[in-house]
């Protein structure tokens, strides 16, 4: 038997730490080699995480709902057998401690060495830690400024921060009222009736969180337009059975959708960007993110690294595993991870269009409604006629800090453009 430090693993690239959501083996109980030790939350994924050996658990440096790094000792473990002194000692060799320091170490670096503060308004400044600890739990910047300040000239402090989220956050909803006006918010006091009272878990917060962060963040505009869907719909219809044969897989609109989308980034790359301060930086990468319903309800978006570098057969193949992935809760760190432009087709749920809210922190999203049949006029060089054709509504809510009306529309547009003149021709 020997004792050995059991770090927090990491689940990804861009994984740099973990929330803990529960022990499943508590101090001094014995487990087996692939037992689960603990539940570990990334962003909106849980993972688990097993045991390298079998042994026992001797100390738990850390608790549940504490957000641990990567790297990081959470617990000391007694293993047993070769085979686990083995597999451990190669997840906490000194020499992976050190690579895990080193490239720590830089980052730290580069934080330190941006600006002290930065100006929120005319009265409250707000450092770059302040700012990490915001972001992380999604408190929008007009939110920090109805904290007091015990700083410095009322300057936020971490503590002010950390103890304004552990009164639960009181002024996340509140409006604030102009010093100098004849007309006060009155103070509503709503009847909210009675009922069965059902518990938001985890998800769902962090969902009711990321949304109200974004609407606070960002000025939404929804622009909209119209597509015909006839040619892409028929040739689909006429490919399916086909496709599935040759490659396995099954051929929805979504891999059809990304591709339209991943082309018009392509033409209109400022819409494929996030705003950082006063920097607007245009991402060299097309990762789109697509929204996808889990069994409970809630929505989870699975991302499509590379789009514009993929044909349809490699779309279809990473889409039906992403939605086979999340319906089973099965998606890791990386596989939500990194979208630059996220797509949601409310038309699954039968809606003719909606007006989605920004995925921060990128420039827009897009909502693809339901393909409806629909009599057109279609204008033809014999004379306009009536015609049953396959339509659908586009909707793009965007970020008008960064991206303007021309912009939107223009890439909307040419959205539609490229789903209206698909090639009916093309072979797979």
């Amino acid at each position: 038997m020997s004792k050995t430090e059991f770090k927090m693993p990491k689940m990804g690239e861009s994984i740099t730490e973990g929330t803990i959501l529960n022990w499943l083996v508590n101090e001094g109980d014995s487990f087996e080699e692939g037992d689960i030790l603990l539940e570990v939350a990334t962003d909106k994924v849980d993972n688990e995480v097993p045991a390298p050996a079998s042994g026992k658990m001797l100390e738990q440096k850390f608790k549940a709902k504490d957000v641990v790094p990567v790297g990081k000792v959470i617990a000391i473990l007694e293993l047993s057998g070769e085979k686990g002194a083995s597999k451990a000692s190669g997840k906490t060799s000194e020499k992976k401690v050190s690579k895990t320091e080193t490239s720590e170490k830089p980052k730290a670096q580069k934080q330190v060495s941006r600006p002290a503060s930065f100006k929120v308004n005319e009265n409250v400044f707000i450092s770059p830690l302040v700012d990490a600890i915001a972001r992380k739990n999604h408190i929008s910047y007009e939110e920090l400024a109805r904290i007091p300040g015990t700083g410095k000239d009322g300057r936020l402090r971490k503590s002010d921060v950390s103890e304004y989220l552990e009164n639960g956050r009181p002024f996340q909803f509140a409006q604030s009222v102009p010093e100098v006006s004849g007309f006060q918010i009155p103070d509503l006091k709503f009847d909210k009736g009675k009922g069965k009272i059902v518990e938001m878990d985890r998800m769902r917060q962090m969902i009711a969180d990321h949304m109200v962060f974004s609407k606070h963040t960002s000025p939404h505009v929804t622009a909209y337009v119209e597509a015909d869907l006839t040619e892409m719909a028929n040739w689909r219809n006429n490919n399916k059975v086909a496709f599935q044969k040759k490659y396995k897989e099954k051929l929805t609109f979504t891999p059809l959708f990304i591709e339209c989308v991943a082309k018009a980034i392509t033409d209109f790359p400022m819409i494929n960007s996030t705003l950082d301060g006063t920097n607007i930086i245009v991402k060299d990468v097309i990762n789109i993110g697509m929204a996808t319903a889990l069994p409970s309800g809630n929505l989870i978006v699975p991302v499509v690294k590379n789009a514009d570098k993929k044909d349809l057969k490699e779309l279809a193949e990473t889409t039906n595993e992403l939605v086979v992935k999340a319906r089973d809760n099965k998606l890791k760190g990386d596989d939500t991870q990194g979208s630059t432009f996220t797509i949601s087709n409310v038309g699954t749920f039968g809606s003719l269009m909606g007006t989605p809210i920004i995925n921060q922190p990128e420039a827009a999203i897009l909502a693809t409604g339901i393909i409806k049949k629909r009599a057109e006029v279609i204008e033809r060089e014999e004379g306009d006629t009536i015609e049953i054709r396959q339509m659908m509504y586009l909707s793009l809510s965007f970020d008008h800090r960064i991206v303007d009306g021309y912009l939107a529309g223009s890439f909307l547009r040419k959205i539609a453009n490229y789903m209206e003149q698909f090639d009916v021709e093309r072979t797979f």
